[in-house]
């Protein structure tokens, strides 16, 4: 993938991963749609942007409500006909045990994190295939492999993606459609903080595992790189990502692990 003068959407740009890719990419002169229901972090990340770059479109977007997503689909295919690359990183996260969890809490995080991601996509498909092909990006998470305490409905979610998603691929490999699942560990980002607890309200605070992982900066750069090289599973982060092997190849020490790695 050669970023150099693309149209190229990223979600969930106002914080974050996305706010870090969003620079990072600025330096390529790309043309940059961003999108996050922040409207002020999203200003706040175009102010960031390389002064060499075009200016960026700022869309307000809530990744819940499906008609407000193909309304933007059809505004920015209007004003930019060609949408060379998507990338999402929009999201929200959990903090609550499976037996206190509301079921509207797992409604609601899977409806962002499965359903509004899967309608962009779908939503954009037609035309990226129409222009010649173009790069999927959607993130998913190490628990998006395995199950993990306090995540159930969240890691429910990232494992629905990949299931989607390497189908979307299987389908339209041949058109020219290269899909790259993201798969971030520890980054230091807001989404614990954005997280739901039980009662559906803000978790309000950042894990100490959190805390101590890889800058949002430092994931951006990984990200490039596998993005750059058309990587279909690219994996973000420090140590924890050795969680990803133990479980695939030594899964008796994972189910062992699981109940004993403290989730929050």
């Amino acid at each position: 993938m050669k970023f150099g003068h693309k149209n190229i959407w990223i979600t969930g740009a106002a914080s974050g991963m996305g706010r870090a890719l969003a620079i990072a990419l600025s330096g390529f002169n790309a043309q940059l749609i961003l999108s996050d229901r922040d409207e002020a972090g999203l200003n706040e990340t175009a102010a960031l942007l390389s002064k060499s770059s075009p200016a960026a479109r700022i869309l307000m977007l809530d990744m819940g409500n499906t008609k407000a997503i193909n309304d933007a689909v059809s505004l920015i295919i209007s004003e930019f006909k060609t949408i060379h690359a998507l990338y999402q990183f929009a999201g929200i996260s959990q903090r609550s045990l499976v037996v206190e969890t509301p079921l509207e809490n797992d409604r609601k995080i899977i409806e962002i994190n499965f359903f509004g991601v899967i309608t962009l996509a779908k939503a954009i498909l037609p035309s990226m295939i129409a222009s010649g092909g173009g790069q999927i990006a959607v993130t998913s998470s190490i628990v998006g492999k395995f199950g993990f305490p306090y995540r159930s409905a969240y890691s429910a979610s990232k494992h629905a993606i990949h299931g989607y998603f390497e189908s979307l691929r299987a389908e339209n490999s041949k058109l020219n459609i290269r899909v790259s699942i993201l798969i971030p560990g520890r980054v230091q980002t807001n989404i614990s903080k954005f997280a739901l607890d039980k009662k559906g309200q803000e978790y309000g605070k950042m894990d100490a595992g959190q805390a101590n992982g890889i800058t949002s900066e430092k994931a951006a750069k990984q990200i490039l790189r596998g993005l750059k090289r058309e990587r279909k599973e690219i994996h973000i982060g420090g140590k924890e990502l050795l969680m990803l092997q133990i479980r695939r190849f030594v899964p008796a020490l994972y189910y062992k692990l699981a109940t004993r790695i403290k989730p929050v």
